[in-house]
Parts: C-alpha cells; structure tokens; sequence
C-alpha cells in the first residue's frame, strides 16, 4: 500500500493530507505547527502507517526545514521539491481552489503520479542549503565591504587623492590591499613630502617589509613626484588621520571576513558530486 502525503508548508504552521491510489484519503487535511512536540507526534503517526510511505513538500525558502528535518531524521522518506512543479501539476478544471488543505491534497496527489522519480532528500540538500546561506551573507559583507570602500576613498581623496591607483598588487588571501595598508602609514600627502625624499624612501622600505610586499627600487621616487603634484583639501591633523585609520580598521575587518567565507563555500562546495566537473569548465574558477 502506497500512502502519499503532502504537505503545504506556511510559515510556522503546515497543513497535511494522506492520500492513497484512487484518490482515497487516508486522513482529513490538518494542521501541525512547527513546534517540538507536534512534528514528533507527526513524525510517529506516519511511520505508523501500513505500507510504504513518501513525503513531499515545496522548497519554500527556510520556511520547510524545520518539518523536513524532522520527519527525515524519523526514518520517512522526504522530498523537496520546487514549488514550480507543483504548481503546474493537475492544472486540469477552470476552478481556481487556493486553500492550504486543497494545496497540501494536491502536493499528495503530485506524490503518486511522480512515485518513483522522486528525489529523496539527503545530506547533500544539507549542504546545499548551508552554501546559499553562506552566500546570502557573502552578498550581505561584499556590499558592506564595496560601501566602505568607496567611503574611505572619499576620505582619502581630501589628504591623498589617488592614493587608490598607486599600486596595482592583486588581493591577498586575507583580504588586504597594497594601496590599504600604504594608505594607513601615509594617510596624507605631506606624510611623504614633510621629511624629504630620502626619509620617505627608507620608510617606505620599512612599510614594505613590515607588511611583506615587495619593494621595488624605482618605486619611491615615483610616489614622491607624484605626490609633489597633489592638492590636498584637508589639513594634516588628527581628526582626519583618526578617521581615515579607523575606516582603513572597518575595511580590513569586513575584507578579512568576506575572505574566510570565500574560503569555506569552496570547501563546503568542494564535497559535492559535480564540483570537480564544473571547475574543469573553461574559464571557471573558486569564485564562480
């Protein structure tokens, strides 16, 4: 006996409806909230069902994983599956039904017709669901990171204006930046121009080693012309050198943070099936 249960999934609450081949309702549509006790109570009822059950559900965001979790790790066999397909099955009457216990018989009916393809859910849905959670707050701290970027080149551009572009270095691991760190010793131009070429040089050499960057021997004296050319706005004072440093702090906070979860998304990505036959593509690399 094939007994096919269909849930629709709300926001703390879900609707449920068993049915079996034929249309037999097994029982009535009815609710079950998101709490301890009654997914428990759900969990046993349907493992107690003679014959071979299967449970489907939409993929609704966060919404179903606290019901799917709990009725996989009870032993029943789980689906979730895209809302779309739902949606289009059985679209067969001109009635417009929009009910949760008409959506949740529906999800059951879909179950049976779609018996043997459908998809149990696994460990590998687990990670999946972790990477876009890791992503979702990779888009949230690259933002944050782009906002304060531009904000401390605004600042930067009153006492250093193109301090930005006096280095072309790629990224670090980490995610620092040549141009960053230069910026927080020689935040303003008279930072260079006050002690004289020679000083400035071997500062700069100092800057470089402190930092492990390469020094390379021409480079000095280019940034000394250059900056021999530049018109600050801003004094040299403490006010803006406290905050241009503090926003050099915030940046490095958030690129550091950004970088680390670049990092875990490869690893986490790393343990799925189809990784290494997509970074085998042409031109596709961690960050893609």
């Amino acid at each position: 006996m094939l007994n096919a249960v269909g849930i629709d999934v709300s926001k703390g609450r879900s609707t449920v409806a068993v049915l079996q081949p034929g249309g037999v309702v097994i029982h009535k549509p009815f609710d079950v909230s998101h709490n301890s006790k009654d997914l428990h109570d759900l969990a046993h009822y349907l493992v107690t069902l003679d014959g071979e059950t299967r449970v489907v559900m939409e993929s609704t965001g966060r919404y179903h994983e606290p019901i799917l979790h709990a009725l996989s790790e009870a032993g029943l066999f789980v689906s979730a599956v895209n809302p779309h397909l739902i949606k289009n099955f059985g679209n067969n009457t001109i009635r417009k039904i929009k009910t949760d216990p008409a959506d949740a018989k529906k999800i059951a009916r879909y179950t049976l017709d779609n018996w043997t393809s459908l998809r149990e859910y696994s460990a590998m849905d687990t990670t999946r669901t972790e990477l876009k959670t890791l992503n979702s707050q990779f888009s949230f701290f690259m933002k944050q990171k782009i906002s304060a970027k531009a904000n401390l080149i605004a600042l930067l551009d009153e006492t250093y204006p193109g301090v930005n572009k006096l280095f072309n270095s790629p990224t670090r691991p980490d995610g620092s930046e040549k141009w960053v760190d230069y910026a927080y010793s020689f935040w303003h131009v008279n930072c260079v121009l006050d002690s004289g070429l020679k000083a400035f040089t071997e500062r700069y050499k100092s800057f470089c080693k402190r930092h492990g960057y390469n020094c390379q021997p021409d480079k000095p004296a280019q940034i000394y012309e250059q900056a021999k050319a530049l018109v600050p706005v801003a004094p040299k004072d403490s006010i803006y050198k406290e905050l241009i440093q503090d926003s050099i702090k915030q940046l490095n906070l958030i690129s550091q943070h950004v970088e680390q979860l670049r990092k875990k998304m490869d690893e986490l990505a790393s343990t799925l099936p189809e990784y290494n036959t997509v970074r085998s593509m042409y031109c596709v690399g961690p960050s893609l």
